[in-house]
């Protein structure tokens, strides 16, 4: 039995990574916020002849995350793939943790997450993957202390950006730190898909942005290949895109950053 955790698998491109990883001897643990919205995935997903459960979490919630985690553990204390898919675009403000909305969940609740289910990971040697994005290209010089301030910028999309070098960085980070364990780590552009994460941006631009974006089934053609290919040597927290391995920015692959981006993530989400 192969099992894989997702998360945010109840819409976009999370709830098709979902529909295409169900097959017969595959575990499905959907972690997400609602059981109503995950419902009709889980029931896809069923149909295909795969086990399913559903965890409740919510990102922007550390006790949530760490209460999702000690869950997920109970359930499953072999885990094959983690995929960090879920996110948000074009929010504004701060969590209930008072952690920059879009950094405190793509980065910090992932962050939250992995760890705190790091020595099942380590026993399991499980494959990491974390849905990250080309607009990694957009950000520059991470500001630490703006991880704690709310969001500064008019639509929310520089911080979004910040959110994704993140996971980029993450990713690297952790396959350096565990590698040796068995943890194998990548993260990945789905492409510019037209998927609920752009819910939050207004809706005269956001049906316009859609017009030029590919469907969610595109999206998680690289997700999929992610969790089930083979990690040739040498790509242990590689970044990929449709499906090939390819070169982030210099940023993303400053170990330095990297480290630093850890340790205070580690700080941030323990304090």
């Amino acid at each position: 039995m192969t099992t894989i955790v997702i998360t945010g698998a109840n819409t976009g491109i999370g709830r098709a990574t979902a529909e295409n990883l169900a097959a017969p001897g595959t575990r499905l643990i959907l972690a997400g916020r609602s059981l109503e919205r995950t419902q009709p995935v889980i029931d896809a997903a069923k149909a295909r002849g795969a086990e399913v459960e559903f965890v409740e979490l919510d990102l922007a919630n550390l006790a949530s995350t760490r209460k999702a985690a000690a869950q997920i553990l109970a359930a499953a204390p072999h885990i094959d793939v983690l995929i960090n898919n879920a996110g948000v675009a074009g929010m504004r403000g701060k969590t209930s943790d008072g952690f920059e909305v879009n950094v405190g969940i793509n980065h910090l609740g992932h962050f939250a997450l992995t760890m705190a289910l790091i020595e099942g990971l380590k026993a399991s040697k499980t494959r990491v993957v974390c849905v990250a994005s080309e607009a990694h290209r957009r950000a520059g010089q991470l500001d630490f202390a703006a991880f704690e301030e709310p969001t500064k910028s008019r639509t929310g999309f520089a911080e979004y950006c910040d959110s994704k070098l993140c996971n980029v960085l993450f990713a690297s980070e952790l396959a350096r730190r565990y590698g040796e364990h068995g943890v194998t780590a990548v993260s990945l552009h789905p492409g510019v898909i037209a998927s609920d994460i752009w819910r939050h941006i207004p809706a005269p631009l956001r049906l316009g942005m859609k017009l030029f974006m590919g469907n969610t089934s595109d999206g998680a053609r690289t997700s999929v290949y992610c969790a089930t290919a083979p990690l040739e040597a040498g790509l242990n927290g590689a970044y990929f895109d449709a499906a090939k391995p390819r070169r982030p920015t210099r940023l993303a692959m400053d170990e330095a950053l990297a480290r630093d981006l850890w340790e205070h993530s580690a700080k941030l989400v323990n304090r």
